[in-house]
């Protein structure tokens, strides 16, 4: 996964009022973080976000982060934890980043995307199902990987694939259980039921998904508004 590059400066301004005053200006309040690292508010020009997304890139991207201080600038390796969109106005609201390293451990979902069209539906007219369309994987950095492509094109009607069925790249292991089901063949009318509740990824704690603390929180969610 090449690295991107962005920066961003310090800002000491906080609350919805400031945070409105800043996109007036196409700029876009954002929070940097990660473990052992202090929480640090930033404000950077949405012209920037604007070339990641043009890029393809959004949550889980990794960047090369400069942040500009009345000392000089800070390098920093991070990831792009969230990225707020307005879907009426379509203009970034709210970034977070997230500070990673390569010696330490990510645990994040990326998504699942099927290739060809299975031989149970094109030759025997049944209905390809998806059931899970991310996969929460643990990795190192550099062995990060933008999406997961599934060959579905052998399946037959009542085929599965399950997670422990993935060949997964080097260095990448699945976080899930392997005996959950990602996509299946079924007659027409029938409806895969799940042998169990995907569990909600939004929020838990990983190396990649560690919560800010209190302070930071409130304050982003502020800025967000």
């Amino acid at each position: 996964m090449n690295d991107l590059a962005l920066s961003a400066r310090i800002r000491t301004e906080t609350g919805k009022g400031a945070a409105r005053r800043l996109r007036q200006n196409k700029q876009v309040p954002a929070v940097f973080y990660g473990p052992g690292a202090d929480t640090v508010m930033l404000t950077l020009e949405d012209i920037h976000l604007l070339r990641l997304k043009k890029a393809g890139k959004g949550e889980n991207a990794i960047l090369d982060l400069t942040i500009e201080t009345d000392q000089g600038k800070i390098a920093k390796k991070v990831m792009v934890k969230e990225l707020v969109v307005d879907p009426v106005k379509n203009c970034f609201m709210h970034a977070d980043f997230y500070e990673i390293s390569n010696d330490r451990e990510l645990t994040l979902p990326i998504p699942i995307l099927l290739q060809n069209i299975p031989v149970g539906v094109s030759e025997e007219g049944g209905i390809l199902q998806q059931i899970r369309r991310e996969l929460v994987i643990a990795c190192f950095p550099d062995k990060l990987i933008e999406s997961l492509e599934v060959d579905v094109a052998h399946l037959d009607i009542g085929d599965k694939v399950r997670i422990r069925d993935i060949a997964l790249p080097e260095g990448i292991r699945a976080v899930d259980d392997g005996h959950l089901t990602v996509v299946v063949v079924n007659v027409k009318g029938a409806v895969e039921e799940e042998e169990e509740e995907v569990e909600e990824i939004e929020g838990e704690e990983g190396e990649a998904t560690e919560e800010t603390d209190g302070s930071a929180k409130e304050t982003a969610e502020e800025s967000k508004e």
